[in-house]
């Protein structure tokens, strides 16, 4: 005899579910925004699709033109370093990208400091002269060898301050007027200073708005960094002040497709309200670790913008500490280790921390150490430069005194004084 089945309960209607009317009310506030996810975006009617515009940011049209998330982020971040206009990369590297690719044709030609971001470089050796773009490197510590090199072709400069690894801090504005004086862009990898040390559209702090008499006219910034400050985000941003440039990056921006997801651009907007803290927090802990290595015959010699006797101290002065003692800095810096001691006994050193990490990257709440073969990453070894191995120190949120403890610990155990 064949058993009946239990009844099941009516499937409620999918559709219905899709299309349900219920919208919450708005009013609501709270310390953190809210988190739009979009690639769709609903049109009342075709009209109004039709009507929008997404390019002065008076709408929205669709998830890569931006939501009510991304035009928060990128407004905040104009504030942070003066800007008016601010589009969103996936990662820093794709900023400079970006910059390159919308200011370059074939034909053209840009100049990148000797002790850039090794990425940019790469990126200029690579794609750019596949399509035919031109480049070349000048001495960032020189300015009138940046002048020699600008030609009738030069479209771009690139700027960074400090530099990437060996630390040199250029005379940034001396840098821009002669970019200025030949009429030709000039574009700063803004990571380090990160709105916080000086202001990259305010160089000569002469605007009470933040908004001086000169002024970089692209602030490129991996907000992987300090922005993030967990190590955890990968993004970047174009910042800008003139409206035409703004609408030139924009829509290759457009074009190139480039996007950010709402939860990233929501981790950096929680992260943003505490970054000031965060940096000086950064920036007294490498001094601190700074100063003790000043103290230690294995150092040849310190890296470090804030410090007397570092590559270009005096331009960080000039333009970081204008009020002496008030002047901020990264927490980043890099110590030449003596000649005396071979690549093996330094990478055994950085092994033999126990609260450095090795990796890349920084700005996090951990510490982390690098050593680079400078040989490689430089057209000639720099005349300002000491022989030695080179590492790259970047101070988390630890204790300073727990990290000079392991520096201490590890000192003793790889790179003992004969």
């Amino acid at each position: 005899m064949q058993k009946d089945h239990p009844k099941l309960p009516a499937v409620p209607s999918v559709t219905g579910l899709i299309h349900h009317p219920y919208t919450p009310p708005g009013g609501f506030d709270a310390p953190q925004p809210g988190v739009f996810k979009a690639s769709t975006v609903y049109f009342p009617t075709v009209a109004d699709m039709r009507q929008r515009e997404w390019k002065d940011k008076s709408a929205y049209t669709y998830g890569l033109h931006g939501t009510p998330t991304t035009y928060l982020l990128e407004e905040r971040l104009c504030a942070l370093e003066g800007g008016l206009q601010c589009m969103l990369v996936p990662s820093g590297l794709a900023a400079l990208a970006l910059v390159a690719l919308a200011v370059l044709k074939t034909g053209d030609e840009v100049l990148i400091p000797d002790n850039a971001y090794g990425p940019n470089k790469a990126l200029a050796d690579g794609e750019l002269r596949h399509f035919g773009i031109t480049h070349r490197f000048y001495d960032p510590m020189d300015p009138q060898d940046l002048s020699r090199q600008i030609t009738d072709q030069t479209r771009l400069v690139w700027l960074e301050a400090p530099g990437s690894v060996s630390m040199e801090f250029p005379d940034l504005p001396e840098m821009v007027r002669r970019c200025r004086k030949r009429g030709v862009l000039c574009a700063l990898d803004n990571t380090w200073g990160s709105g916080l040390a000086f202001k990259p559209f305010d160089l000569l702090a002469d605007g009470a708005d933040g908004v001086g008499s000169l002024a970089v006219d692209i602030s490129a910034h991996a907000l992987t960094k300090y922005p993030s400050g967990g190590g955890d985000v990968l993004m970047g941003s174009v910042i800008t002040r003139d409206a035409t440039l703004h609408l030139q990056i924009k829509l290759c921006h457009m074009r190139l497709g480039l996007g950010v997801a709402a939860n990233d651009a929501e981790t950096v907007l929680r992260s943003l309200p505490s970054i000031a803290l965060r940096y000086a927090a950064h920036d007294q802990t490498a001094r601190a670790l700074a100063a003790w290595w000043q103290t230690q015959p294995q150092c040849a010699q310190l890296m470090h913008p804030a410090f007397e006797g570092a590559p270009g101290h005096a331009h960080w002065q000039a333009l970081c500490d204008r009020v002496p003692g008030t002047g901020l800095a990264a927490g980043l810096f890099s110590v030449m280790i003596d000649a005396r001691f071979s690549q093996d006994q330094v990478d055994a050193f950085c092994d033999g921390l126990k609260l450095f990490k090795i990796g890349y990257s920084w700005g996090g709440p951990v510490s982390l150490v690098v050593p680079y073969n400078i040989a490689s990453m430089r057209q000639a070894w720099p005349g300002h430069l000491k022989p030695g191995t080179l590492v790259r120190f970047s101070t988390g949120l630890e204790s300073a005194q727990d990290l000079i403890l392991d520096l201490h610990q590890a000192v003793q155990a790889h790179l003992p004084m004969a």
